[in-house]
């Protein structure tokens, strides 16, 4: 396997975001791209992330490939990156992977594969009754404005509204986001949905709104949530979160 990005921000900023969520994964690279489905310890998130092939000046695989990393090792060094670097990812026959960052110097690292027992993960069909698409600023300001209050956020979705509110033990938080130019939001039905999850996870989440300018999130009532970053012909970094239900 040998892969080459002239612009390696998008594989750097990804890792960089899913690493805080997931310590080691699997990544598959086929005819399409580079893939990877992952759980997070606690098994209340899953991160897709998918970095299509038409974005490699250069992609050589043989049917498929599939590589386990630990993915702190992989962020550190492709921290390193400069802005003009060409980015060459590299399978070698002692499994380890070489990682070549090439400009006016040329530099290499390597870091062993792992041997990761797991299950294939799936992921989860859902389906989801309201989906809204926003500026990924808008879906991060909401996110870390609750979380000064709260750590669990709930999500009230109508046709025409999103609400993003939390209460503390003395402080709240409303914020109401509508349709306009930039936000869309589309409902199946005039049902109102509501469901509540973890902002530790979010806040992590969100910072995906790195990569594209406009996120999109999908939930429904008590069920979990999808959010998505896509990057047209290049990319899609996605995250399902799992509700947290009250007991009260």
């Amino acid at each position: 396997m040998k892969l080459v990005l002239a612009e390696p921000k998008y594989f750097k900023d990804s890792i960089s975001i899913i690493s805080e969520l997931v310590t080691e994964a699997k990544f598959k690279a086929t005819s399409i791209g580079l893939e990877m489905v992952a759980m997070d310890p606690a098994n209340v998130a899953m991160v897709v992330f998918k970095l299509l092939s038409s974005s490699f000046t250069e992609y050589q695989v043989e049917g498929s490939e599939e590589i386990s990393i630990n993915l702190n090792n992989l962020k550190q060094i492709l921290r390193r990156i400069k802005g003009d670097d060409i980015l060459t990812l590299e399978t070698t026959e002692d499994n380890k992977l070489k990682i070549v960052m090439k400009s006016n110097t040329t530099r290499s690292f390597s870091i062993p594969t792992l041997e990761i027992e797991d299950k294939e993960q799936k992921v989860p069909e859902l389906t989801f009754p309201i989906m809204i698409e926003t500026y990924s600023e808008v879906l991060s300001e909401a996110i870390e404005d609750v979380s000064v209050v709260a750590e669990s956020v709930t999500f009230l979705g109508e046709k025409n509204q999103l609400s993003v509110k939390a209460e503390g033990d003395l402080s709240k938080a409303f914020i109401e986001i509508k349709p306009n130019e930039g936000t869309s939001i589309k409902a199946e039905t005039d049902d109102k949905f509501k469901a509540k999850y973890s902002l530790e996870y979010l806040k992590k989440m969100i910072a995906g709104g790195k990569l594209s300018e406009k996120g999109s999130l999908y939930f429904n009532t008590d069920y979990p949530m999808k959010l998505e970053y896509k990057v047209k012909d290049k990319l899609l970094l996605s995250f399902i979160l799992a509700p947290r239900v009250d007991n009260d």
